[in-house]
């Protein structure tokens, strides 16, 4: 499916311009369908569902039609669709569900962590840890059993046959440093061999702690690059941070992150490095259980 998320903010771009060049402003825009300026606001700036009744009122009053009319109108339909992540309400919590989105109609993903394992690429035990910690720290804005659910159903999309190109840099520091039991760092460690192995759509690279980054800045949070099957629909960078997702499709800030993340790319290990160093690591942990 086109993700609806990448919709809206397409839907917002057309919106908010065509009513620029007509010369409204977005109190005029709110008067002429009998709507709040709020209303307006929230769909110019991708900040809810649309109802498709509100977007053929506007395409009127600012007089598109035709072709453009019904072109418009089909983003805005795709704008409006739902998804499985829906379905949770708020028990995924707003960020699983945004990526769950995004994963939907992404044609490929590219991500760079230097400080957990990707969600995409976690273990179920991984998982239910991470979730523990994040209890730990307070409230949380998501059901844990409902979050762990929802966490592998996105793999299960993201990793599936019908799903992007996925590619996963992850830090050797990740790896090697005590985040979890051994146990669990363990079966981690070789569901990520698993998945470099079996999944034909799925890449995971390691970058190693003595890569030469001379001249080259590293990234300062974790981040992933989206494109899409439509050319029309923008690209995205999300750069993950402790409470919040930052979405950026300005062009200089893409150029940015795909830069940094080729920097990233070069200096990670090969495929086979990458399984080598973790079969190694796994190999370690297993004579380290059995000695304990």
């Amino acid at each position: 499916m086109t993700s609806p998320f990448v919709r809206r903010r397409r839907l917002a771009t057309e919106l908010r311009t065509l009513r620029e060049q007509s010369g409204m402003t977005a109190d005029d825009l709110a008067a002429r369908i009998y709507r709040s300026r709020m209303t307006v606001s929230k769909l110019e700036n991708a900040r809810c569902r649309p109802d498709l009744r509100d977007i053929v009122k506007i395409l009127k009053v600012l007089g598109v039609t035709g072709e453009r009319f019904d072109a418009l109108f089909k983003i805005a339909c795709d704008a409006a669709d739902r998804g499985w992540w829906d379905s949770y309400g708020d028990a995924m919590g707003p960020r699983q569900r945004m990526y769950a989105d995004l994963e939907s109609g992404a044609a490929t993903i590219r991500e760079y962590n230097q400080f957990t394992i990707p969600g995409t690429l976690q273990s179920p035990e991984f998982i239910r840890l991470m979730i523990e910690l994040a209890q730990r720290e307070g409230a949380v804005d998501f059901i844990p059993e409902r979050l762990l659910e929802a966490r592998l159903r996105r793999q299960e999309h993201a990793l599936g046959p019908e799903g992007p190109r996925y590619e996963a840099i992850i830090d050797e520091v990740v790896i090697r440093r005590p985040t979890a039991s051994p146990q669990v760092m363990l079966g981690q460690i070789r569901s990520l061999i698993d998945t470099a192995t079996r999944h034909p759509r799925a890449t995971v690279l390691i970058l190693p702690v003595n890569a030469d980054f001379t001249g080259r800045l590293l990234p300062k949070s974790a981040f992933s690059l989206y494109t899409f099957p439509d050319p029309a629909d923008p690209p995205m960078a999300v750069v993950d941070t402790v409470s919040t997702d930052i979405v950026h499709t300005e062009h200089g800030e893409l150029m940015r992150y795909n830069q940094r993340y080729e920097h990233l790319r070069q200096a990670a290990l090969s495929g086979a490095a990458t399984i080598g160093l973790l079969t190694d690591e796994a190999d370690r942990l297993e004579t380290m259980i059995g000695s304990s």
